[in-house]
């Protein structure tokens, strides 16, 4: 039984892992334009398949980097064509052009590479599991923990330590002054924009060596990363970091007593957290922060 819930509480961090990847990247896009990008998951396996198209010819190493910011330039051409007209207009203007977007992306997926699931090869050194009694404990999982780590060690220093980082923080709590001392407003949105796609498309690479690709293996990741963003608190990238895990590790946890509700206990702690917490565990009452 230990071992069983050992297993499951890991594997809920890899999970866990993967939505704050993803819900960190719609935070950012969230916090700066008010687009609640439904595209994100297009964006995911985007990622992924930019990954597989790459593998060949510079190795898994070499796709781990180029796809996702293959993915983000992707980003940043739609936010400059499709997103930036509907800045100044109703939300739910962009709201429905994402969730539309969304489909175009899977479908234009399934036309390219096929509707039928492949596999992204991944180097023999990160496939055998570290310990015969741990069998779960596969280089590759724990290679997954650190990357993650890394990446949002450096997004984090990016945000407080550069320039650009600084700009974007300032943005989310007054774009208009920030435009007004000079700042373009434009290249700062296309820019942020195409950061948080590059975690969509990192979180993309990574899930499909796990679980292979497929035009739709964004979906299951989608709404639970916008849970990790209201659970963790809107504006609140710790906390948005904070929220990914924890829903990985609870519904990793219910798997082991009650496998029908794993899916379900997200949107239940949601729930209990908006109760005590309406702002999130990490929010703040009328302010974002970073």
């Amino acid at each position: 039984m230990t071992q069983v819930l050992l297993f499951n509480v890991f594997n809920g961090l890899i999970v866990g892992a993967f939505y704050a990847l993803m819900a960190l990247g719609l935070s950012l896009i969230i916090n700066l334009t008010n687009v609640i990008n439904f595209a994100h998951g297009g964006f995911l396996a985007l990622g992924a398949y930019f990954a597989y198209m790459l593998v060949p010819y510079v190795g898994f190493w070499g796709a781990l980097i180029a796809a996702p910011l293959c993915a983000a330039f992707v980003g940043v051409i739609v936010e400059r064509i499709l997103i930036r007209p509907l800045y100044n207009r109703d939300p739910l203007y962009s709201l429905l052009l994402t969730f539309g977007l969304a489909f175009v992306l899977q479908d234009t997926v399934r036309f390219i590479w096929g509707a039928q699931g492949l596999p992204l090869v991944i180097p023999d050194v990160l496939n055998s599991p570290l310990s015969s009694t741990l069998f779960f404990l596969t280089g590759y999982r724990l290679f997954m923990v650190a990357l993650v780590a890394v990446a949002v060690g450096i997004l984090f220093f990016v945000l407080k330590k550069t320039r650009l980082g600084m700009r974007i923080r300032a943005g989310t709590l007054d774009l208009e002054m920030v435009s007004a001392l000079g700042v373009d407003v434009r290249i700062l949105r296309n820019l942020n924009f195409g950061l948080g796609i590059f975690f969509a498309g990192l979180a993309g690479v990574l899930a499909a060596g796990m679980l292979g690709l497929t035009p739709t293996i964004g979906e299951g990741l989608i709404m639970p990363s916008f849970v990790a963003v209201i659970v963790g608190g809107l504006g609140s990238l710790v906390g948005t970091l904070f929220g990914g895990l924890l829903i990985g590790v609870v519904a990793g946890v219910v798997t082991v007593f009650y496998p029908a509700a794993s899916e379900a206990s997200i949107y239940v702690l949601m729930a209990i957290v908006l109760l005590f917490r309406p702002y999130g565990l990490f929010g703040e009452k009328g302010g974002t922060k970073l």
